[in-house]
């Protein structure tokens, strides 16, 4: 990439210690309109996609503002995905208003992350004008977005990385119970000690107050909160999965699929990115049906075939990802986002599959 430098600018239009990426090139501002917005996981920070936002500008030079979101950092991301969800929405919208040239977004989430962009782009989502909406000429404009925007910017790539979609509470949803029901019911009943509310959401736990659990909630619309139009406004939704040794997260949860749709495949070496080891794009199954509600139930296995077939409403690109030769396999929660640019170096291929089908128009 010749001499072209990375910067990191901070305190954007009074958005105090906003951390944001571009890249350089011995400006001070960059042009690039394309907002990239990336999520950590639990317990973690910004600092844990410095490796990524670094190889995004790098690779994408005048194209994308990488902004790590850094609202809900370290013990905060036990407050419960809905209260980190509005913190981000409110982050975004800030940095969004220091920042009039940007046009598009896009999110990359780590793990919980993910649910939680799921929740705050669910907040953003602004409805798609009216066909009969005039400008002050008295034409009609051409707009890109009849899906909809996020908080006004138009809605490209929508990708989360180990994401329990699914939750934590089924059957090796979480690996290191080992898969033991004894285990993985007394979880459901203490993982609130130890993550918070966070915890009750994951295992579906959280509906004292009458409603549904919240993750059963985020696969319709509500009132004020549009969380599969949103989904459905992105032109590109993507999972990506650890097929083994993520004891944080399992497959199915973080791939959207039933036990009997995982996959077989030859781990045949892909020169390109090593531990890719599949790919697949599932089409939406009632695009069309994206606000409409879905039978609540208290039974898990109905929650989770629920959960199943509201996420499956639109399409998703699904990735599997393997590191099973690796000698940090057992870290592959980690490693598949680089939290560690040394002892998770392994995972640089998948960032870079990450930003080579990256859609910027």
């Amino acid at each position: 990439m010749g001499d072209l430098g990375v910067c990191k600018e901070e305190a954007i239009n009074g958005a105090g210690g906003t951390d944001m990426w571009s890249s350089s090139e011995g400006r001070t501002v960059s042009k690039a309109d394309h907002l990239v917005v990336m999520v950590h996981g639990i317990l973690g920070s910004n600092a844990n996609w410095k490796f990524a936002a670094e190889h995004f500008v790098k690779m994408l030079p005048d194209k994308v503002l990488v902004h790590c979101s850094e609202r809900n950092m370290n013990k905060l991301t036990l407050d419960g995905v809905d209260v980190m969800g509005e913190r981000l929405a409110e982050e975004v919208t800030e940095v969004i208003k220091g920042r009039p040239n940007l046009c598009k977004i896009s999110f990359v989430a780590h793990s919980i992350g993910g649910l939680v962009a799921r929740y705050a782009i669910g907040r953003l989502y602004r409805p798609q004008r009216s066909k009969s909406f005039q400008d002050s000429d008295g034409q009609i404009p051409d707009i890109e977005n009849s899906r909809g925007t996020i908080c006004g910017l138009e809605a490209m790539n929508f990708i989360t990385i180990a994401t329990p979609h699914l939750g934590s509470r089924g059957n090796k949803q979480v690996p290191f119970l080992f898969g033991l029901t004894a285990m993985e019911k007394l979880a459901c009943h203490v993982i609130h000690l130890i993550f918070r509310q966070t915890g009750r959401h994951l295992f579906l736990v959280d509906s004292d107050d009458g409603k549904p659990p919240l993750l059963q909630r985020m696969v319709e619309d509500s009132d004020d909160l549009y969380f599969m139009s949103a989904l459905q406004a992105f032109k590109r939704r993507v999972v990506y999965s650890n097929v083994a040794y993520d004891h944080i997260v399992g497959w199915r949860t973080s791939s959207i699929r039933r036990n009997s749709e995982l996959p077989k495949f030859e781990e045949t070496p892909n020169k390109i990115y090593p531990h890719v080891v599949h790919e697949e794009i599932s089409n939406g199954e009632n695009p069309d049906k994206c606000n409409e509600a879905i039978i609540t139930s208290d039974d898990y296995d109905m929650i989770e075939e629920n959960l199943v077939r509201g996420l499956r409403r639109v399409s998703w690109e699904k990735v599997d990802v393997s590191f099973h030769t690796s000698k940090v396999r057992f870290a592959a929660h980690s490693v598949i986002q680089v939290k560690d640019p040394v002892m998770h170096s392994e995972g640089a291929d998948v960032i870079q599959h990450i930003i080579d089908h990256f859609l910027l128009t």
